[in-house]
Formats: C-alpha cells, sequence, structure tokens
C-alpha cells in the first residue's frame, strides 16, 4: 500500500502539492489500515489527510542540504532500471 510514498525533499523542481497529498493520502492509508473509508470515516479520514498534507509540505519547506537537487528524470530511469534488474524486463 505505501509504495507511493516517494522521497520528496532535494529535487529540482520541488514537489508539487499534489505529489505532498498523495504521498499523505498513502501515509493515512496505511496507519488507518482504509484504501477507502466507510461514511462513518471519512470526515476523520479526510481530515487525517489535510493535516498530514500540511505538516509534509511545511516539512519538505523548511529542510535544507548542500547536497545538489537531483533530477527527477533520472532518478525515475535508476529506479526503472533497478525494477527491470530485479523482476526482469
Amino acid at each position: 500500500m505505501c509504495r507511493n510514498i516517494r522521497t520528496l525533499f532535494n529535487f529540482d523542481p520541488t514537489a508539487t502539492d499534489g505529489e505532498v497529498r498523495a504521498a499523505s493520502l498513502q501515509f493515512v492509508r496505511k496507519i488507518s489500515g482504509f484504501t477507502k473509508p466507510s461514511l462513518a470515516n471519512q470526515e476523520a479520514f479526510d481530515r487525517a489527510v489535510t493535516e498530514v498534507t500540511a505538516a509534509a509540505r511545511a516539512l519538505v519547506d523548511s529542510l535544507t542540504t548542500t547536497a545538489p537537487s537531483k533530477d527527477r528524470a533520472v532518478e525515475a530511469a535508476k529506479a526503472k532500471a533497478r525494477s527491470a534488474q530485479r523482476f526482469g524486463a
């Protein structure tokens, strides 16, 4: 369930709000055990996603590093090559 949680810090361009929200949604799904909550839990679930998104955005925006930014396309190609080697292409 958490495979979509990716590192969001130190990329150029910076993580979009959509990427931060997607990671937050996966995190809340994991800790709640719900992929889709019931109507009785929907409000609490949505509130948690909103709060985690805000916290994650604040964290990513406040972190600093002296390392050069990573390129998204290059990192994606590396991940694809690792996957092909691991599972066969």
